[in-house]
């Protein structure tokens, strides 16, 4: 089941037209993320400073089917899917609050890769983010 994360769109998440910066619907993703881990019961500050393992993003790609503004309210929906023993990707499916639209208003997509902060060698994802993997998952 995916994870959810609403977020109201800030006036410094915008651009000179008044429009979400497409980076920052990365940032947001980003959030979500965190949160999920966070709902999983992995304590964070441990989590992104460990120094035997580090969870990379190695891509990144970002679609908007709706202009985003200053004020509105979304969901992100988070859906992890394990793609080798050291390589999971993140969807995201960026829904607005209100009934008036329907369907996705933007999508993400991140490909994470754990590796050993000192080597940069690929390793196996811990236990915990199999854990986190497994019941955020479809």
């Amino acid at each position: 089941m995916p994870f959810k994360h609403t977020r109201i769109i800030r006036f410094q998440d915008t651009d000179a037209a008044g429009v979400l910066y497409f980076a920052n619907l990365l940032a947001i993703c980003h959030e979500a993320y965190e949160a999920s881990l966070a709902a999983s019961g992995i304590e964070l500050k441990g989590f992104f400073r460990n120094p035997d393992a580090a969870i990379a993003i190695a891509h990144a790609r970002v679609d908007f089917f709706a202009p985003l503004f200053c004020g509105d309210e979304v969901a992100i929906a988070l859906t992890p899917t394990l793609l080798k023993a050291h390589t999971f990707e993140i969807d995201y499916r960026v829904f607005p609050t209100t009934a008036s639209s329907e369907g996705a208003i933007g999508r993400a997509l991140t490909k994470h890769v754990c590796i050993h902060p000192a080597s940069r060698q690929k390793q196996p994802l811990a236990p915990e983010i199999m854990k986190w993997l497994l019941q955020w998952a479809e």
